[in-house]
């Protein structure tokens, strides 16, 4: 099961093999005799990948718990060192600004673990995909998985100093019509971006389309294109609050922000006593909180411009 599970995370026989010390043949005995047991296709195999079919993702599902299990019944001492490998999944920039540093810091102090991050700006699906841990920046749906709020991020309208000097009035978000804005979406024509009216009973949603003289698929790359001049930007509090707090960007209509967004630390249910993964739930949890704290009292004393 520990083979089969391995093969999955880490995309080939041979990864799974090395990650045991064992034989690339070990490893496929080991799938066909679970397939054998199982009496069907688990996985599928090309040359270029691993993929598993319907009923592998369930029995994938239940071999996790099973090997969680059996881990929990080994004897640990006191002071035992943690240990194991950890998959984590966190959004691109967030994850490299805030997440990456806690997570060598993570390594640093516990030489035993190993850690394979996945950065990606989609949903990812932690069971399927093997993912021990998640951050997400989003509100939660209703799942089976287990959630810890850390804080929250907010959506700020942004320029440069050098743009707004040359720039025409903004007062609403409507006004972003007579602006250069630099738009993320790189395969469409416009974009909407939303904000909260605070003309309206419970700051009713507005939408405004906007046309993107510039769009960048990186928000790393196209802040920088903001901060040297190009134009108007929306990003999150997180990723410009240094830039805002020495002036290289300003704050546009606080009074139109949408409400924060929750941040959440996200794990299947079960994984949070597994001594690796709770080490680092523990780790960086309140690191993050702590983080995602100055941040928010930043945004209320930081120059605005509305």
């Amino acid at each position: 099961m520990a083979l089969f599970v391995a093969a999955v995370d880490r995309g080939s026989l041979a990864a799974a093999a090395k990650r045991y010390g064992r034989s690339p043949a070990s490893v496929t005995r080991a799938v066909a005799l679970l397939e054998r047991d199982a009496g069907e296709t688990l996985l599928l195999r090309s040359t270029r990948k691993l993929s598993l079919t319907a009923s592998g993702e369930h029995h994938v599902a239940v071999w996790r718990d099973v090997l969680e299990k059996l881990e929990h019944l080994a004897p640990i001492g006191a002071g035992a060192p943690v240990q194991g490998n950890i998959v984590l999944t966190a959004p691109e920039l967030f994850g490299r600004i805030a997440v990456l540093p806690l997570l060598e810091s993570f390594l640093d102090d516990h030489p035993l673990v190993s850690a394979r991050v996945l950065l990606m700006n989609r949903l990812v699906n932690l069971i399927g995909e093997g993912v021990d841990l998640a951050v997400r920046l989003a509100p939660l749906g209703d799942s089976s998985l287990r959630a810890i709020r850390i804080g929250a991020v907010r959506t700020l309208l942004c320029a440069s100093p050098e743009y707004l000097d040359k720039a025409a009035p903004l007062a609403t978000p409507a006004d972003l019509e007579q602006h250069a804005c630099i738009g993320l979406d790189v395969a469409a024509e416009g974009e909407r971006w939303t904000f909260a009216s605070p003309t309206t009973p419970a700051r009713k949603r507005r939408s405004v389309r906007v046309q993107p003289r510039l769009s960048i698929s990186n928000a790393a790359a196209a802040i920088d294109a903001a901060m040297r001049g190009h134009g108007v930007i929306q990003a999150r509090s997180y990723q410009i609050v240094d830039a805002i707090a020495d002036g290289r960007l300003i704050r546009l209509l606080p009074e139109w922000e949408e409400p924060p967004v929750p941040v959440h630390l996200v794990f299947p249910a079960g994984r949070a006593s597994h001594g690796s993964v709770r080490a680092l739930i523990d780790h960086l949890g309140p690191a993050l909180r702590r983080n995602l704290a100055d941040v928010e009292a930043s945004m209320r004393v930081v120059p605005t411009i509305s």
